[in-house]
C-alpha cells in the first residue's frame, strides 16, 4: 500500500472512529506533511506544546501496545511510563504502530485504532483551552479540547516528565 493511500485509508478511519465517539471536529489539511510537532505547530500558527504527539510504545516484557498522548516538543520521561505501567516501555518501531493502531507514524489519531490500546494523557496538555492532534495522516490534524480528548480515548491523565 502506498503512503498516499495509508493516509487517504488513515484520514477515513478517523472520521469514522470520530462520529462513534460522537466528537465534533474539522479536521484541517495541512500543506505539508507535519511529522513532527515543531512541523504541526509551525503550519497552524501555534506553539509546539499545543500539538498533542501520538507516540506509541510497547510494554518491554509484555509487547502491550501503549498510546501516549504527549505535550509535544517534550520529552516522555521512560521511568515515569514503567511506573504506571508496572514494565519498562520501549519504543514501538513502525511495523508495530502500523498493526496496533492502523495508522503510519506521523499520522496517529488518538482514536480509531486497529486494535484497543491502554491511553495515557499528558497532564500538560490541562494547560491549553484546545489542543491539535494527528487526524489520521500525517497532514490533517484537529483541535481538540484536553477534556474531550481524554473522553474519547477512555485514556488516564499523567504526569510524563521529570
Amino acid at each position: 500500500m502506498t503512503d498516499s493511500e495509508l493516509s487517504r485509508r488513515g484520514a477515513e478511519r478517523f472520521l469514522q472512529a470520530a462520529a462513534r465517539q460522537a466528537l465534533s471536529c474539522q479536521p484541517v489539511q495541512l500543506s505539508v506533511h507535519a511529522r513532527t510537532a515543531a512541523l504541526a505547530a509551525e503550519a497552524l500558527g501555534c506553539g509546539v506544546a499545543q500539538i498533542a504527539n501520538s507516540l506509541v510504545f510497547r510494554g518491554a516484557h509484555s509487547g502491550a501496545p501503549l498510546l501516549v498522548m504527549a505535550c509535544g516538543g517534550r520529552r516522555v520521561a521512560p521511568d515515569r511510563l514503567a511506573a504506571v505501567l508496572g514494565e519498562e516501555v520501549a519504543k514501538a518501531d513502525a511495523a508495530f504502530v502500523r498493526e496496533h493502531s492502523g495508522y503510519a507514524i506521523g499520522g496517529v489519531a488518538p482514536i480509531g485504532h486497529a486494535a484497543a490500546m491502554r491511553t495515557l494523557v499528558d497532564a500538560e496538555l490541562f494547560d491549553f483551552e484546545r489542543v491539535w492532534a494527528a487526524a489520521g495522516s500525517p497532514d490533517r490534524v484537529f483541535a481538540i479540547a484536553p477534556d474531550e480528548l481524554l473522553r474519547v480515548t477512555a485514556g488516564e491523565v499523567a504526569r510524563l516528565r521529570d
